[in-house]
């Protein structure tokens, strides 16, 4: 490295030297300056200069490699040291240094994806890197149940899963970084429904240019081949008999139209046309639309699947059923329970089997990947440490274990939600099919953090606080909520027509600067301290106060009933949005008053935007009435006076049943407080 960096510096010197216009001569000719005359040397160090700068590129891509690597070597060693460790002392230690190797190599590893250009790589390693940050946590309980109950088999089978998980997300981050292929990317991403389409259309469209360029024999085996991977749609024992009717008709349909098309292919290249007949086109318009017809058919029943299995799952019945039952030392309701657990598994893992087929994207493909691994692993994980909890119900650490399995199985669910609504937008175009917000964070940014010198008073008497574990994981559970509201926020933003119109401005700067806040609940994006967070909250109810002046002035134009409405709900965020304020400028001392604060805050920004997510709805609906009968009847007043609209009821759990459990993605730092749970009894 050095002696490619002293390379660099002699090209850049010599390119100075040569264009350096002090030492420049006029010409004898017309007396103008040359800056340069030796074209040769100049060609010359020009390349020496993009070779050496390319090398110390290469070799600075090598040594990361390599620190990853030894990182990751120094992980596996300690990590074989505290599989076998036998008393409580020497874990202790141990885990102190697994902990520490854990978080360099978690920022070595953020480092090195960020850096990544393929979002498919990206996607992989955020994955990857998701099980190792939630496995740290898992392994921490399940080692220390199996320290206390050295004889109970369920609580050796329960260790042994987190350990063989971490090593296999350990390899994976490897496999990445050095672009190995040993978990190769076709056994990675099974063939999806989507791609097939997507290839099967831009087969059927480049006839329009070229007549010659396959044959209709393969085109019918395409289709063949693409309407075979519908079978794991019509064989579910989970998809109904009318859903699996109306997928089997659309592939009829897209069997049919291949058919004309290839006929009048055939036909074509008999008569040796140039280009496509008229037959033709009308034919590969009919494909295409019963193609997309297929393609919205599977995707309402992959979707619809998991928006009702997340309702039926959300309520956690079995989980808690096992809690109960193991803590009760009843076997017997542990066993039975566990049967109901599992079937919910595989209904899980099925799901995001056909979500798989539907996602649209790559990353997203690998997403649902990542999930239906996660089901898999952790359902008999959870059965293990309820077994155990059953076999010693007096036993806090067994008790403990089962809570983080179960912690995990909720956080789970929540990704899924997250991972239906990325997968709905990029079907209804909304979304780059090249990102993965999930885990890559995509978002607009909102850059409204308060400038040098502008709200002086708190930077004067509030102190920047870190949070520590404990207060990280409650944090990341309001985040996950917080996003839930913005990113629903986000969409009933994009259904108005008027986008220009201030509410609606608004309310986007709203989700932006409610995203910015859950970003910090993970650790991550604009907001680097409590600090941060109560400046950008001090902002978000500055612009909650200037949506209610013009939701005020919007609400002049309304009926008395529909009036009433918008108004109590404008009273409601207004008393928010003060609260909110004040809250963000009162200064607190100490580190309790800090982290209650920033739970005061987070909770307050989730309840104006609750309030925003009702009134965005019923003002877009009254906007269009009064934007249609405005046209018809000439005039606001004569649309005033027709009172005949009708009031919604406001369904006050539609919000809170998005709430979640789950601790979301932390920064690895945070487990390393889970020291302090270890018992010595």
């Amino acid at each position: 490295m050095g002696q490619a960096c002293f390379e660099a510096r002699r090209a850049g010197d010599a390119i100075a030297q040569l264009t350096d216009v002090a030492s420049a001569l006029p010409s004898q000719a017309d007396g103008r300056v040359t800056v340069f005359s030796d074209r040769t040397g100049m060609v010359k160090a020009a390349r020496l200069l993009l070779s050496s700068v390319t090398k110390v590129l290469v070799l600075a891509d090598r040594i990361v490699i390599k620190q990853i690597i030894t990182s990751r070597n120094k992980v596996l060693v300690t990590l074989d040291h505290l599989e076998r460790v036998s008393t409580f002392q020497e874990f202790v230690q141990i885990f102190s240094q697994f902990g520490n190797e854990m978080v360099e190599f978690a920022h070595l590893t953020g480092d090195r994806q960020n850096d990544l250009k393929d979002e498919k790589k990206k996607a992989r390693m955020a994955a990857a890197r998701a099980v190792l940050e939630k496995c740290t946590m898992m392994l921490l309980t399940a080692s220390k149940t199996c320290l206390r109950h050295p004889d109970c088999e369920s609580a050796r089978i329960n260790k042994d899963g987190v350990f063989h998980r971490m090593r296999c997300a350990l390899e994976q981050v490897i496999d990445i970084v050095t672009e190995a292929r040993s978990c190769g990317e076709n056994q990675l991403l099974p063939a999806s429904i989507y791609n097939g389409i997507k290839d099967f259309k831009s087969s059927v469209e480049c006839l329009r240019e070229n007549l010659y360029s396959s044959s209709p024999q393969s085109m019918g085996s395409q289709l063949e081949a693409l309407v075979e991977r519908t079978e794991d749609f019509t064989d579910s024992a989970y998809t109904s008999h009318e859903q699996r009717q109306a997928i089997l008709s659309v592939c009829q349909l897209a069997r049919q139209d291949t058919q004309q098309l290839m006929n009048a292919w055939i036909e074509a290249q008999s008569v040796h046309a140039k280009e496509a007949t008229e037959d033709m086109e009308v034919a590969i318009l009919k494909t295409c639309q019963s193609i997309g017809d297929l393609r919205r058919e599977v995707h309402k029943v992959a979707v619809g699947r998991a928006t009702d299995l997340l309702k039926v799952h959300g309520e956690q019945l079995p989980l808690r059923a096992l809690k109960t039952a193991g803590a009760e030392g009843n076997l017997e309701a542990v066993a039975e329970y566990s049967r109901k657990l599992t079937e919910q598994k595989e209904q899980l893992v099925e799901t995001c089997r056909l979500l798989c087929h539907v996602s649209g994207t790559e990353p997203l493909e690998i997403t649902c990947v990542h999930a239906e691994e996660t089901f898999h692993v952790i359902g008999p994980q959870i059965i293990s440490a309820a077994q155990t909890l059953a076999l010693h119900p007096s036993s806090k650490i067994a008790k403990e274990n089962l809570e983080v399995f179960c912690e995990a199985w909720e956080s789970q669910l929540c990704d899924m939600a997250l991972l239906l609504r990325e997968i709905n937008d990029v079907f209804e175009g909304r979304r780059d099919n090249h990102k993965n917000s999930l885990f890559l964070g995509d978002k607009r940014p909102y850059l409204s953090l308060p400038r040098p010198g502008k709200l002086s008073a708190n930077l004067k008497t509030a102190k920047a606080v870190k949070l520590d574990a404990e207060e990280q994981t409650s944090m990341a559970k309001l985040g996950l909520e917080l996003r839930l509201l913005s990113s629903d926020l986000d969409t009933e933003v994009e259904k108005w027509e008027a986008q220009e119109h201030d509410i609606v401005r608004q309310s986007q700067s709203l989700a932006s600067m409610a995203y910015n806040m859950y970003l910090f609940t993970r650790g991550e994006g604009l907001l680097k301290t409590t600090l941060d967070l109560f400046h950008q909250a001090e902002v978000l109810s500055e612009e909650g106060l200037q949506l209610c002046s013009a939701l005020r002035t919007f609400s002049t134009q309304l009926v008395d009933e529909e009036k009433s409405v918008v108004m109590t709900e404008l009273e409601k965020l207004v008393a928010l949005c003060q609260q909110l304020q004040m809250g963000a400028k009162t200064p607190v001392q100490g580190k309790t008053a800090t982290f209650q604060k920033v739970d005061s805050s987070i909770q307050t920004t989730k309840g104006i935007l609750a309030v925003v997510l009702y009134l965005l709805p019923f003002c877009n609906k009254l906007s269009k009435k009064y934007k249609s009968e405005r046209s018809s009847l000439g005039s606001p007043q004569d649309w005033r006076e027709r009172q005949d609209a009708s009031t919604p009821v406001r369904e006050e759990g539609a919000l809170n049943s998005k709430n979640s459990n789950g601790f979301g993605l932390k920064s690895l730092e945070q487990h390393m407080a889970g020291l302090n749970l270890l018992e010595s009894k």
